[in-house]
């Protein structure tokens, strides 16, 4: 029976071309397969793709259970009806280990199968299921030994609010084969990307460009992105007067953004709360300075400003361009380093 690996995650790329839904697990797939090809990768996605199936992309497997985030009666059923997929898969393979995203639904079903069975699992907290509040802790009552932080930062607050420290931190890396080529050709002056929803606090990307144009009349500014927040940013830009420095692109494929960060000098990222922001990685990886909010790892980070309120942003947003720093690319952690990282989990 061949060696197999169980990812659970909520939602997973619906064919090779949807390189949007989740890119930091999509390249950590796609990483471990390429280089453990005799290992079975089972990928099960419990609210996305919207529809029933099994499919194989990039030679690992993904069932996806079109659970459209329903809650109550259908969660119940969810569950059901994946623990029955899981038995099905455990009779025919050896089952090394099982992997959650997320402390929530996906790890409520993965550790039940595990103990049921006598198998390993390990959940990857990724963000907001370190905070305060997350009714799944006390349902799951997780071990330390079996949690993996994102960051030293979630390490920190998981253990605030429910008392137990995670074992292992593991960031997720960059897959610098996707990367596109450098360009010394950098004619945007400050990049936004993520979703528009208020967490994000776009507003604030606006207001800092509105202040940087005050200097700097010509500043060129890009945000990559869809979301509820969208109509407000747009009034918000017209107020300002700056439908001639912001542009909106809309929701783009992760490649293109990628591109636009090569040809982008500043990362400008006000989000509220971040376990490790993906983005910011990508930034740093495309030669980019980046500012943000949020503090992932306890050390410094070369090209990565940790500021603490607007006004600090604005005044670092404007060192930045006038002191004209550097954009070396920063690999913080490879793809294939922290694949191997998982690898080694699951065989020792």
């Amino acid at each position: 029976m061949p060696d197999t690996l169980l990812i659970l995650t909520p939602g997973f790329a619906a064919s090779e071309a949807d390189t949007n839904c989740l890119p930091m697990q999509q390249g950590l797939v796609r990483v471990l397969k390429e280089n453990h090809p005799d290992l079975n990768i089972v990928v099960l996605a419990f609210q996305y793709p919207y529809f029933k199936r099994t499919y194989n992309w990039y030679n690992a497997t993904v069932i996806s259970f079109n659970g459209k985030n329903k809650g109550g009666v259908s969660r119940i059923i969810r569950a059901r009806e994946i623990t029955a997929v899981l038995k099905k898969i455990h009779r025919t393979n050896k089952i090394i280990g099982l992997l959650s995203f997320w402390l929530g639904e996906c790890a409520a079903v993965g550790k039940q199968f595990a103990t049921d069975n006598g198998l390993r699992h390990y959940c990857w907290l990724l963000g907001q299921d370190a905070r305060e509040g997350n009714k799944y802790v006390r349902y799951i009552k997780p071990e330390a030994a079996e949690l993996i932080a994102l960051s030293d930062s979630l390490q920190a607050e998981f253990e605030q609010h429910y008392g137990i420290r995670p074992v292992h931190v593991i960031p997720s890396g960059i897959d610098v084969k996707q990367l596109p080529a450098a360009t010394e050709s950098k004619t945007i002056d400050i990049l936004g990307a993520g979703s528009l929803i208020p967490l994000k606090q776009f507003d604030l990307f606006v207001e800092v460009v509105a202040s940087i144009k005050k200097r700097l009349p010509g500043v060129k500014a890009v945000l990559a992105g869809d979301g509820p927040e969208k109509e407000k940013l747009i009034a918000l830009i017209k107020q300002h007067d700056l439908t001639d420095n912001l542009t909106l692109t809309g929701e783009i494929p992760h490649r293109d953004l990628l591109t636009l960060m090569a040809r982008s000098k500043l990362l400008l990222h006000p989000s509220s709360y971040e376990g490790f922001s993906g983005v910011c990685q990508e930034a740093l990886a495309m030669g980019m300075q980046v500012i943000s909010f949020c503090r992932a790892m306890k050390e410094d980070i070369e090209q990565w400003h940790i500021v603490r309120d607007q006004k600090e942003m604005q005044e670092r947003t404007l060192e930045v361009f006038v002191n004209n720093k550097e954009h070396n690319s920063v690999i913080l952690y490879s793809t294939d380093v922290i694949a191997e990282i998982f690898i080694d989990l699951f065989t020792d």
